[in-house]
């Protein structure tokens, strides 16, 4: 958008999925028909709107609205470093293909670019005018350079003096100074210059690179902020305030910040690499340096000076994002975790544990006598550590399998896997180097326990091993028995706590042995053998989805009751829509929660109008994949790794494992009932591609994730 046109009101987004509104299909319309999808990056792109749309709502603590505001940033730069970087290289390569919606790339990138400059300006609109009057009513004040008492600008001089001078390097642009080659994302300022520097060079452009080393956001010393205040600046400013003393003897013109996003894919061509840990340190490496994808300058930056920036990068003008603040918001982040103010954050609670799992004693004992099935965060992830510990010193544990997506770097986890390394048992570990934007800490992570005498394993050189397993061999009375986890979420204490996910662990010999199958073709080569219980992608998982798809749909058309819930984060699987599609039609009720993207079109009379679409956005990350199937009243539960998405179906290694005990699967329903009746944290998706916040009205609200908080979690 460009400056000076009016914003958009800051009020519940009504910006649609589709490039115009889609006409409505006969009820006939075969089911193939692009009006009846909706384009994937451009619903990718409504869930980040939804995002953003936390940082109005009054009920989050005020931190945490502020919080949802850079996690959008966040969201945003990655969706432009891979998806937005994904279809410019199709125009590039004069790719023209296009999905079930029938958009071109060429046409959903214009789409993208029209929503985003939309949806940038107005986050920069409830930064200035909702959450930062917000804050200073709470004392905590981002200070500009006209509002810097004189003493406070003698403190950021002699801050910039000894901190930024010594490790700041300004680049002059000249025929021996070419255009840089500037890191992803980094802040950078272009300035203009007038008069002659040492060596008799006229002056022009200099570009000032902002030190990675130094920190975005900076707390003024108490004796200088206002009283009882806690006064912040940013790093920009006193780039901007001292840029004069960088150029000794010229005249500063003008300085403007800038930041550049660039594509961060990472191509790795399966055909071409016989060392796959050595080919993703060189794309590390490479990431850094990708083609460009997005250029933010400050609003004031003249015409003429992001012209020139884009020429250099190669980009178009709507590929330009003028912001009326910092470029780099995310780096705000540091204040969320910096600040000591507990009353404007969300209130801290206690995860919960089941009444088997408090007692005393062995962890293989209590999983012997059932199933126990965690919701987390709700209920904690420790046990799931504590078991892999208890293992690593159990002398009559033999061996340990386990499959790491995203773990951290400090895993409690990698550590129990080492120790039970060095303690004698067979470990072996399947480490997904290519969890993007993970890598470096897997690679990390993978060289820690190969030192360790684990065996590691990078999966299969085609399909990502997305899949969360832990298998255990015990010797007990002389026989082998078999522990296992299952799970919907990554091996990661920090996100555990964050994000919504289920752990099964259990003993059941079936299931155990399905596992221990899966693993050896991890490990191994030879035909998929016949695993019972367990469905697995790439082999089965789709089709056996769509085949209990089609079973509610059969016993529909025999007049019985049907239903089925599907609880994933993305829905874009055409055929998986497509049998939705026609579970709808014969009358079926789908309930579908889906968190963000969702390429099914609701409410289609005669084609899903028997379909509700909803997305949860709330406190905790909604992750959990579960899926529930009423089956003429003889249920099914299961829960998965994956979503419904075609790489997960046909491109990675997965799992998807029934909730066998007949409580636990009571359980998994009543939670997905608690999201179907939330009326605080829910968006409907309307046949329009616009989502409506849900609203309680007269009825008592319900929060899903506070009712879920309440029931599994420790009570004070």
């Amino acid at each position: 958008m460009q400056s000076g046109a009016s914003p958009p009101p800051l009020r519940v987004n009504r910006t649609r999925t589709g490039i115009h509104a889609k006409p409505t299909p006969s009820p006939e319309a075969e089911l193939d028909e692009p009006e009846l999808y909706f384009n994937r990056e451009l619903s990718h792109l409504q869930f980040n709107i939804r995002v953003l749309e936390q940082a109005l709502d009054a009920s989050h603590p005020l931190l945490n609205r502020l919080m949802f505001l850079l996690i959008f940033s966040s969201n945003l730069d990655e969706f432009f470093e891979i998806r937005v970087a994904g279809l410019k290289h199709q125009l590039e390569l004069g790719r023209d293909d296009t999905g079930a919606d029938g958009l071109t790339p060429k046409q959903v990138l214009k789409e993208i670019a029209r929503i985003t400059h939309d949806q940038i300006e107005r986050q920069y609109q409830i930064l200035n005018e909702v959450l930062l009057p917000a804050l200073e009513a709470q004392r905590i004040r981002f200070r500009r350079r006209n509002q810097w008492t004189d003493a406070q600008r003698e403190w950021v001089r002699d801050y910039f003096e000894e901190e930024v001078m010594p490790v700041i390097s300004p680049i002059g642009l000249d025929p021996s100074h070419p255009f840089p080659r500037l890191v992803n994302k980094s802040l950078n300022f272009i300035v203009e210059l007038e008069g002659q520097d040492a060596f008799g060079r006229e002056g022009g452009l200099a570009i000032l690179p902002a030190p990675r080393s130094l920190p975005r956001l900076i707390r003024l010393p108490e004796a200088l902020a206002g009283e009882g205040y806690a006064d912040y600046l940013f790093l920009s400013s006193m780039i901007h305030a001292h840029a004069q003393e960088v150029f000794p003897g010229m005249k500063v013109h003008g300085c403007y910040q800038f930041r550049l996003t660039r594509n961060a894919d990472m191509a790795v061509d399966p055909e071409e690499v016989s060392d796959l840990a050595s080919a993703l340190r060189g794309e590390l490496l490479a990431r850094r340096y990708g083609d460009g994808v997005r250029l933010e300058v400050a609003d004031n930056c003249p015409d003429d000076l992001a012209a020139f920036l884009l020429k250099q990068f190669e980009l178009e003008e709507q590929d330009l994002y003028r912001v009326n603040g910092p470029v780099n918001l995310i780096r705000m982040m540091a204040l969320i975790g910096s600040m000591d103010r507990p009353d404007l954050l969300y209130r801290p609670f206690t995860a919960g544990l089941p009444k088997e799992l408090r007692a005393e004693g062995s962890l293989f004992d209590t999983i012997r006598q059932g199933d126990i099935l965690l919701h987390h965060p709700f209920q904690s992830f420790a046990p799931i550590e504590d078991l892999l510990r208890e293992a690593a010193r159990d002398s009559d544990v033999l061996a340990i399998k386990q499959t790491l997506y995203r773990t951290g770097a400090d895993s409690p986890i990698v550590g129990a896997l080492v120790d039970a390394a060095r303690n004698g048992k067979e470990v072996t570990v399947v480490i997904e180097l290519r969890a993007r934007f993970d890598e470096a800490d897997n690679l990390a992570l993978a060289s820690r326990l190969q030192e360790a005498g684990a065996i590691v394993i990078y999966g299969v050189m085609a399909y990502k091993t997305h899949a969360k397993m832990v298998h255990i061999v015990r010797r007990e009375k002389g026989e082998l028995r078999y522990y296992v986890h299952l799970g919907t979420g990554n091996y990661h204490s920090k996100t555990a706590k964050l994000y919504t996910d289920y752990s099964l662990l259990t003993a059941n010999e079936t299931l155990c042995e399905d596992v221990h199958r899966v693993f050896q073709q991890l490990s191994g080569m030879g035909k998929p053998r016949n695993i019972a219980t367990l469905l697995h992608a790439p082999f089965v998982l789709h089709e056996r989805l769509v085949e209990m798809i089609n079973r509610e749909a059969r016993l529909a058309e025999k007049g019985k009751k049907s239903h089925l819930i599907i609880k994933c984060n993305s829905l874009t699987e055409p055929r998986l829509i497509r049998a939705l599609y026609r579970a709808s039609r014969v009358g079926v009720k789908c309930d579908l929660i889906i968190r963000g993207m969702c390429c099914l079109r609701p409410g289609v009379p005669g084609i899903s109008d028997n379909i509700t679409v909803r997305s949860i956005i709330g406190r905790f990350l909604e992750h959990t994949r579960v899926f529930y199937f009423h089956n003429d009243g003889k249920p099914e539960a299961w829960a998965s790794s994956a979503d419904f998405m075609e790489r997960n179906m046909f491109h990675r290694v997965e799992t998807c494992f029934p909730i066998l005990d007949k409580k636990l699967a009571q359980r998994v329903r009543k939670d997905l009932e608690t999201y179907l009746v939330d009326n605080c944290q829910s968006w409907l998706l309307l046949e329009d591609g616009s989502y409506q916040k849900q609203e309680a009205g007269d009825a008592a609200p319900i929060s899903a994730q506070e009712t879920l908080l309440y029931a599994y979690a420790a009570k004070p």
